[in-house]
């Protein structure tokens, strides 16, 4: 019977395997002439603190909630239940905010996981061909999207995970919505558990486009009064598709140190490919002190750079523990990216493990 469930755990998890290997295709098709013409650019930016502390170089390790945006399937490693807050400070100065909130529920021998980010970027001047200068009013922006997430582990080394995530974004009379798919799968080998190795495939979707009274235009009939209103039909815009492939390690010094090295390589349909290379310290699983640094080609040029990231990040986590036997934790992390201009991007965050 054992041998049975083996052998069950190892076929799915090789035709999850399978299919990313098949759907990768798509996120490996990119080329330097499609750069910048995706839409719904709002899925590449990374909401959570803790992981975006060393530039998601732990995507093969990433785990919880937050691992909804970097490698599904490290929601399998959820104790029971987890909430997570985070508050975004994108490219001080510009004015924009991200708030993002996440939430994994163990259920038997899965997990079920929800993820909302929404994007503020305040109140912004309606400007038109006759009034260039405003003076009409304000409207806002509004960007979000919403995804909804399973994992399971296959067995104590492999873990699977798909997330289904709905995209939305509008002004006061223009909107877009859309559908798209992550996938992803952890490994764990070693003594100690302590060799991770991931792949996940992201934003997986057909392409949206946008709608509305704003692609509407009114005009008079040649031989009368009456008068039509006929409306433009908007270009069809693809998903920013990628692919991640990472690795990590893990010395357990001792039972009060650890340090991690963690690797990352990405490939993106519409952009550059990116590799990102952190590390991380952790004293009694308490304190946590990480960097990294993320690297795409140009990005140390300011002539060749086409990204407003220039490539350092750094974070803090504290863990407080509670409870009888000090599972649930109660953390408070923090992240700062560099970028050129504006002042670059803080996240703060707030996790809740039960």
């Amino acid at each position: 019977m054992l041998m049975h469930k083996m052998r069950t755990m190892q076929r799915k998890a090789a035709i999850l395997t399978a299919a990313l290997a098949l759907s990768s295709i798509q996120a490996w098709a990119g080329n330097p002439d499609r750069a910048g013409s995706a839409g719904a650019t709002q899925l590449l930016i990374n909401p959570w603190s803790r992981s975006s502390g060393w530039a998601l170089a732990n995507s093969a390790s990433v785990r919880g909630a937050e691992a909804m945006f970097g490698n599904v399937a490290g929601l399998t490693q959820i104790n029971k239940t987890e909430v997570l807050f985070s508050n975004t400070r994108w490219l001080s100065g510009s004015g924009t905010t991200i708030n993002s909130v996440g939430f994994g529920q163990k259920l038997g021998s899965g997990v079920l996981g929800i993820s909302a980010t929404t994007m503020g970027f305040g109140e912004l001047p309606i400007t038109t061909v006759e009034n260039p200068a405003g003076g009409l009013g304000t409207f806002r922006p509004n960007m979000a999207n919403i995804g909804f997430a399973y994992s399971k582990s296959f067995s104590n080394s492999i873990h699977g995970g798909l997330l289904l995530r709905v995209v939305s974004e509008s002004i006061a009379n223009v909107r877009s919505q859309g559908m798209c798919f992550d996938a992803g799968i952890q490994y764990v080998t070693g003594e100690q558990d302590n060799i991770h190795f991931g792949i996940a495939l992201k934003n997986v979707g057909p392409a949206m486009s946008f709608s509305g009274d704003g692609l509407s235009v009114q005009g008079l009939l040649v031989s009368g009064s009456d008068q039509l209103t006929l409306e433009q039909r908007s270009a069809r815009f693809e998903i920013p598709s990628l692919l991640n492939i990472g690795g990590a390690y893990d010395w357990h010094l001792n039972e009060l140190h650890r340090i991690t090295i963690a690797g990352n390589f990405t490939s993106n349909s519409f952009t550059k490919d990116q590799g990102m290379l952190g590390l991380e310290y952790a004293f009694k699983k308490m304190v946590h002190l990480r960097g990294g640094y993320m690297y795409e080609k140009g990005i140390t040029s300011e002539e060749e750079r086409t990204t407003v990231l220039t490539g350092p990040s750094a974070g803090v986590s504290v863990d407080l523990p509670f409870g009888e036997e000090k599972k649930s934790a109660i953390a408070i992390d923090y992240s700062y990216r560099t970028s050129n201009p504006f002042g670059g991007i803080h996240s703060i965050g707030i996790r809740i493990s039960l």
